[in-house]
């Protein structure tokens, strides 16, 4: 007759809801492939681009965004920031000796077959005036800015025209005396943001740093519009908002513009 130890025939017996567990956990186990990644959807992407474009464009674009609105605002109501008066400047002086002689009209001919011997192709001459020699000389004498914007040659005088955002300067050559006039204008600073916006007498670099804010402008406002299709309890609203405010530009200009 055999005995059965009773600690061990408790500790083999297995109850059912153990083996029932240990079943899951073998399904749960190594034997469970892992769910496979989900593709991106086109809509997903498409919204993740449109928050991307307008999220970066707006950060790249925010000082000039506020730097043309701001200005387009003091420039419809340029009485409203205190836009300086002009301060006008009168200068006079004498030329080298060297550049005067090159002046007089009387030795136009000689002079101008002696350019045209050495470096009529790297100066700028025109009547046997030096233009590059003759506006950088006024330049550096009186300091003036901008950029030569006129330069006219007859046989008594030069004139040239420095022009800048809110500055301009009129230089006048007496061909036969070699003795000029000055005619500094400057303006306060809302007129130089006035002119900035413009891009008056600002320079090609200026004026595509304008053409860059109005792409950033306009790809605000579509990728905007694109997200505003994303948000389906505030799509219909957002449309509506966007024809109202068509419909306003083009009555107020069709009523109220001259």
């Amino acid at each position: 007759m055999s005995l059965t130890n009773p600690s061990t025939s408790a500790s083999e017996t297995v109850s059912p809801s153990s083996s029932i567990s240990d079943r899951g956990e073998g399904r749960r186990g190594g034997s469970a492939s892992p769910k496979p990644l989900r593709r991106r959807t086109l809509y997903a992407a498409s919204a993740a681009a449109f928050r991307w474009v307008h999220l970066y464009v707006s950060m790249l674009g925010f000082s000039m965004l506020m730097f043309f609105a701001f200005t387009g605002m003091t420039l419809n109501h340029p009485t409203w920031f205190g836009a300086g008066e002009q301060q006008v400047e009168d200068r006079q002086g004498a030329l080298p000796a060297e550049l005067a002689a090159a002046l007089k009209p009387k030795e136009l001919s000689s002079a101008a077959a002696a350019v045209s011997s050495e470096s009529s192709e790297e100066r700028s001459t025109a009547d046997g005036v030096d233009k590059l020699a003759l506006a950088e000389f006024v330049r550096a004498e009186h300091r003036l800015s901008g950029a030569v914007k006129e330069f006219e040659v007859d046989e008594f005088e030069c004139m040239l025209v420095f022009k800048g955002p809110g500055y301009s300067a009129d230089v006048f050559v007496d061909r036969e005396q070699g003795t000029y006039t000055v005619t500094e204008t400057t303006t306060g600073l809302m007129a130089i943001l006035n002119d900035l916006h413009k891009g008056r007498d600002s320079g090609p670099e200026w004026a595509l740093l304008i053409d860059v804010s109005a792409v950033a402008t306009m790809l605000l406002s579509l990728s905007g519009f694109g997200l505003l299709l994303y948000l389906k309890r505030r799509r219909l609203t957002g449309v509506v908002t966007a024809v109202v405010g068509t419909v306003l530009l083009f009555v107020v200009w069709a009523v109220w513009v001259p």
